[in-house]
């Protein structure tokens, strides 16, 4: 008999499905969460003075101090470490190893990144499912000569966006009968369904541009803090890793029929929004951005077990869903180095 070819990709989606959902709250807690100081009106696009020389300066010696999220703290890469717990910090995550790398241990060294943090996480405590963690621009000092943040996904809602786009895929995959949409289908020019969900009334950005926007804002908040904190310090603000191939089709495998390469493609085109983002609050502020999504390329989601950076829905063991790997945050380090030492 010949293998039916609608039935079991979108399936694998529907399997998935539970998974994404639940990778969506990954390290979020349901604690309040302060939002930070709004920058001033005429300098959230204005580059600070006295930054730009800084960055032309030899590597800081330290001291270190890494702020982020679950893509900072190395969500369930092993081994798990610090307090609080809930953080989910890994040993080697990108912080630890450009310390590791900088010759920086002890007191020259801070990573107090958490899981589901957001930029109003840097400015006030953090609930988690196993211990707060202290406002994290707390860490900061006069005497700090180097800073990491990775921030701005959680924000723009990131994960749910993933999630919902799973949903809508699946659903019109399921109504145009199975593989006809399906990623690597041969019908990539197809309408995306999650492009139609966030699509505004009237035309203009998007519902997912919009939210981009305005975790833009929140981001240039807090780079002005951390100028304030830490003048003297130099800061690296860093994108996300490359999540899904430039080619939907690679990702048939690791998602089968179920999901639609247009939606794949949105979802691409929308990560591409948050890191260009990144990039201009970073330039504003007189940061540096350090482009992860570049040197990731070929080690999305859909790569190989032994090449990618970032882990599917269904993860290997010591991963989390659709989270850098430890390759992945070696992948980061080296970027953040390469950086630093430029």
């Amino acid at each position: 008999m010949a293998r039916r070819r609608d039935g079991g990709g979108t399936a694998l989606v529907a399997v998935l499905l539970p998974v994404l959902l639940a990778a969506a709250g990954c390290g979020a807690d349901g604690g309040s969460r302060a939002v930070p100081p709004a920058p001033p009106s005429d300098g959230a696009q204005q580059q600070s003075p006295g930054r730009s020389a800084a960055q032309a300066s030899p590597s800081p010696a330290g001291p270190y101090v890494a702020l982020g999220d679950s893509y900072t703290s190395g969500l369930k890469v092993p081994p798990q470490t610090g307090t609080p717990a809930g953080c989910a910090r890994s040993g080697v995550n990108y912080p630890a190893l450009v310390a590791a790398g900088l010759g920086l241990t002890g007191t020259g060294f801070r990573d107090v990144s958490c899981s589901g943090a957001r930029t109003g996480d840097l400015t006030a405590p953090q609930r988690t499912a196993d211990g707060t963690n202290p406002p994290q621009l707390d860490a900061l000092a006069g005497t700090t000569r180097l800073v990491t943040v990775g921030i701005g996904g959680n924000d723009a809602g990131f994960m749910d966006v993933v999630t919902r786009c799973a949903q809508e895929s699946l659903r019109s995959t399921l109504a145009a009968g199975g593989a006809t949409a399906a990623a690597g289908g041969g019908t990539g020019g197809a309408a995306s369904a999650c492009r139609a969900v966030y699509a505004a009334a009237g035309g203009g950005p998007d519902e997912v541009q919009q939210k981009v926007a305005a975790a833009g804002g929140k981001v240039g908040a807090v780079l002005a803090e951390i100028h304030r904190r830490a003048p003297s310090a130099r800061v690296y603000v860093v994108g996300y890793p490359a999540l899904l191939p430039a080619d939907p089709a690679a990702c048939r495998a690791t998602l089968g029929d179920g999901f639609a390469a247009a939606d794949l493609a949105f979802l691409t085109e929308k990560q591409q929004q948050l890191n260009g983002m990144l990039r201009e609050r970073a330039a504003a502020a007189g940061a540096v951005f350090v482009d992860t999504a570049a040197v990731s390329a070929g080690h999305d989601m859909c790569a190989g077990e032994g090449e990618r950076w970032i882990e599917p829905a269904l993860p290997a063991a010591g991963g989390a869903p659709l989270h850098p790997n430890a390759r992945g945050e070696r992948g980061m380090a080296e970027a953040v180095l390469a950086a630093v030492r430029g």
